[in-house]
């Protein structure tokens, strides 16, 4: 068997927090030195993280890396930069703090910068599971083989990987946190001569995972995709599985939920207006015991419960301390790393279940379409949320209330918040989990959902 270090105990975690201290008093030594007040947000990460490859029902790769970056983002007289290092000794950390003096310096003065982060207490630690966070190949390699031999005479590609995070942070006005998670995910296709099916399942503990389950997903869409049929463009009611539903949700919450790009005119969220279906709530929901994810976000600040979406109400906005600044409000935890370009974008999305199995769904449609996910999508316009992208690994035809022939991966062009809107959601699965909306593995947890329409505009090539 093949074996790796065991993980940091809890007096590592606080050798994180101490490397943070460290960088914090380099700060503050440079700020009694100069006339200019300094200050700084200080970030400390391990990630160790192992990944197994295959292609071709064999395992190819194992590859993994245990990594402790300190990243630091620091202001003088509200000058801003950011600087980071995986060096961690005395001379490479006074030198990440010199570098970034220096390099403020020159910098035009922030209007948005908000202060270095104060104290506020944060809540539980995260969700580390130690089996995971300690998972060798062979741990990996046993999923990859129970999700292979699931599917007979098919071939198999994909990955499965381990993740653990810690972190920690300290501030020059006081903020201290630190805490850790852990992150399992099997993802992969199998695949006949001319078709394929794909599963994905992830959880905080490699022991959660049901590989078996998934390769037998995965081939019986794979065997029930072949020989596709063509049909026309043009609108057809869909029941869309959970990775088609964590897209949608993914660019809704990047674009629309997103505080900055509301306040710089490019969202489309109008708060207190019914916009959604009264079935849509949307949450970000740290506090989900399923949950993948530290309990503050890149700027230290905790991360809370609240509603994006409320029985199809636009309830709420995704502040850092930068948005929030900007609309005198309070931040949401919702800050990522080098988010001040971009925003700050709710990571523990969630979409309540509803009561309706996927059966019932397809059993509900005259005619209309059964898609796995899509693949390849890209947005059009964000303020309104118009964006194109492909089906794939699974897309079939629905003619009354039974999944008869598969069809060819499709090409659709639809705004995603306008397919959720009033009236448009006829059902809410019962089947919430953790998918892959393409932005990666542990950041929605969604069910099925039955939507009466969604414009597909042409084939795979346009």
């Amino acid at each position: 068997m093949t074996t790796e270090a065991s993980i940091p105990d809890a007096d590592d975690a606080s050798a994180l927090l101490s490397l943070a201290d460290q960088v914090v008093a380099l700060v503050q030594r440079q700020d009694a030195m100069h006339d200019e007040r300094i200050e700084a947000n200080v970030s400390v990460t391990r990630n160790r993280h192992g990944l197994t490859r295959f292609a071709n029902s064999f395992i190819h790769q194992h590859v993994g890396e245990d990594t402790v970056t300190v990243s630091l983002t620091l202001a003088v007289d509200g000058r801003t930069t950011s600087a980071s290092t995986t060096a961690t000794g005395a001379d490479a950390l006074e030198g990440l703090v010199d570098h970034a003096v220096n390099s403020a310096a020159l910098q035009p003065v922030d209007p948005y910068w908000p202060g270095a982060t104060p104290p506020s207490p944060v809540g539980p630690a995260g969700s580390l599971d130690p089996d995971t966070a300690n998972a060798s190949p062979d741990a990996r390699a046993e999923l990859v083989r129970d999700f292979v031999v699931a599917g007979d005479d098919l071939r198999a590609a994909g990955y499965a990987d381990t993740e653990l995070l810690q972190e920690a942070f300290a501030s020059t006005a006081g903020q201290r946190a630190s805490g850790a998670t852990t992150r399992a995910t099997i993802d992969g296709i199998h695949q006949t001569s001319g078709s394929a099916g794909t599963a994905h399942s992830t959880a905080t503990a490699l022991s959660a995972l049901d590989a078996s389950a998934a390769g037998r997903t995965a081939a019986d869409l794979a065997v029930r995709s072949q020989d596709p049929v063509d049909i026309d463009p043009g609108e057809y009611e869909v029941v869309l599985g959970p990775e088609a539903v964590a897209t949608v949700l993914t660019f809704l919450a990047v674009y629309g939920f997103n505080a900055k790009s509301h306040l710089e005119g490019g969202s489309f969220a109008h708060l207190g207006e019914r916009q959604f279906d009264p079935a849509i709530t949307v949450l970000a929901d740290p506090t989900d015991p399923r949950r993948i994810g530290l309990p503050f976000d890149a700027e230290g600040s905790p991360r809370q419960r609240f509603a994006l979406v409320q029985d199809g109400v636009t309830s709420a906005l995704a502040h850092d301390r930068r948005t929030a600044k900007r609309a005198d409000t309070a931040t949401t935890g919702n800050a990522i790393p080098g988010g001040a370009g971009i925003g700050p974008v709710p990571t523990d999305v969630r979409m309540p279940a509803g009561g309706v199995p996927p059966a019932q769904m397809i059993a509900s449609v005259g005619r209309g379409l059964l898609i796995t996910e899509f693949h390849y999508v890209r947005i059009l316009d964000p303020k309104t949320t118009v964006a194109t992208g492909l089906t794939r690994n699974g897309t079939f035809l629905i003619e009354d209330g039974q999944v008869t022939d598969a069809v060819g991966n499709l090409r659709f062009t639809q705004s995603f918040h306008e397919a959720l809107g009033d009236g448009r959601v006829l059902g809410v699965g019962d089947d919430d989990r953790y998918a892959d909306g393409e932005f990666g593995a542990g950041m929605v947890i969604c069910p099925s959902l039955h939507l009466a329409g969604w414009s597909f505009t042409g084939g795979a090539r346009g």
